[in-house]
């Protein structure tokens, strides 16, 4: 491995998120894949489980953790990726990050569950329906998305949902601004990776192919997430969020519905937006609606908003796993280790996935 380069450790890498982060770190000039993990699947070939990325990973196979543990060496700092479930990653990175005490070693962590997003055990256990797996990380992480917060905030990050990166991305700009009035109606069609590799009845494709289904409308989990990250410096505002199944792969397609303090035309309110957004190079803000195909397989989000009075409607596109999981990662990891945002991550699209 070269010296400038940095080991990386990826938790749950068989499940989707892991596998869009073994895409992303393949191509990274910064981080190196020391162990991808997985518990269900060590020694077995992550050609064989991803087939797609047998050009990039070749004979390579997926790490038990102790074998991972290996790298945590005096003096060695390390790149670590929790893609784990909800419930089962915060207890391993407290593991980690015990044992890296022990041994000498700098763990700098981006936890993409749900397990240290919301801060509060008990809004934890309200929300999730059971005690936290490890209150003690909660004052340590810091939820938010690398757009809203300057420099490195925390050693342990805890990235937003993917329903809540695009809701939020969406609407900050008009709470920051102090053009909403009223609450954020918002609603999100995604893709079928973002329940999961493990199928179940309602993401089966003989039932989600050539159909819609919302679920969870005004009690979704990501809805106090929304609300945290869109009110980061001031009153929660009211989100009333309600998802949907879409009957595609990935990509996430959110409208939000919103009340201005003021008329304002569409092109006003998108050169506020515009201005809000200047310099995050992965945002950009368009005049017409954009589509899904536009940002698959990349870590942008796009943004248009349309207003008719004091009525406005702002609507966000990103990929579930690049953006709203694997990439937001890494775009997170990068800054951890004080490289540019966008280093290994300016990936085109497929276009026509």
């Amino acid at each position: 491995m070269a010296a400038e380069r940095t080991p990386a450790v990826i938790l749950g890498a068989a499940g989707y998120v892991g596998a869009e982060l073994l895409r992303l770190i393949a191509l990274h000039p910064r981080f190196e894949l020391a162990h991808a993990v997985s518990e269900s699947k060590p020694g077995s070939s992550i050609a064989a489980a991803f087939p797609h990325l047998a050009p990039s990973h070749g004979d390579a196979c997926f790490s038990s953790v102790s074998a991972a543990q290996a790298v945590l060496e005096r003096g060695a700092q390390v790149a670590l990726f929790s893609a784990l479930p909800h419930g089962e990653s915060a207890p391993r990175i407290l593991e980690w990050m015990k044992l890296a005490e022990e041994r000498g070693a700098e763990l700098r962590i981006v936890d993409i569950s749900a397990d240290l997003r919301l801060g509060d055990p008990a809004l934890h256990a309200k929300v999730y329906g059971k005690p936290h797996p490890a209150p003690e990380l909660l004052e340590r992480a810091v939820c938010a998305l690398p757009e809203l917060v300057r420099g490195v905030p925390s050693k342990l990050i805890a990235h937003p949902g993917c329903f809540t990166t695009a809701v939020t991305l969406a609407c900050r700009p008009l709470q920051a601004l102090g053009l909403s009035a009223g609450p954020y109606f918002a609603s999100a069609i995604t893709g079928s990776t973002g329940s999961g590799r493990e199928p179940v009845a309602a993401t089966h494709h003989p039932w989600r192919h050539g159909n819609m289904r919302a679920y969870s409308p005004f009690a979704h989990r990501h809805e106090p997430e929304m609300q945290r990250l869109i009110g980061a410096d001031g009153p929660k505002p009211e989100v009333l969020f309600v998802p949907t199944s879409g009957p595609f792969a990935r990509g996430i397609h959110a409208t939000v519905h919103v009340t201005l303090r003021e008329p304002m035309t569409g092109a006003a309110l998108r050169e506020q937006l515009k201005a809000f957004w200047s310099g995050m190079p992965f945002i950009r803000v368009e005049d017409a609606p954009p589509a899904l195909k536009d940002v698959v397989g990349t870590n942008c989000c796009r943004i248009t908003a349309e207003a008719r009075g004091c009525e406005a409607v702002i609507i966000s596109v990103i990929d579930n796993l690049t953006k709203g999981a694997a990439g937001g990662a890494v775009q997170w990891m990068n800054r951890l280790f004080e490289v540019p945002d966008t280093t290994g991550l300016l990936i085109p699209g497929p276009g026509w996935n």
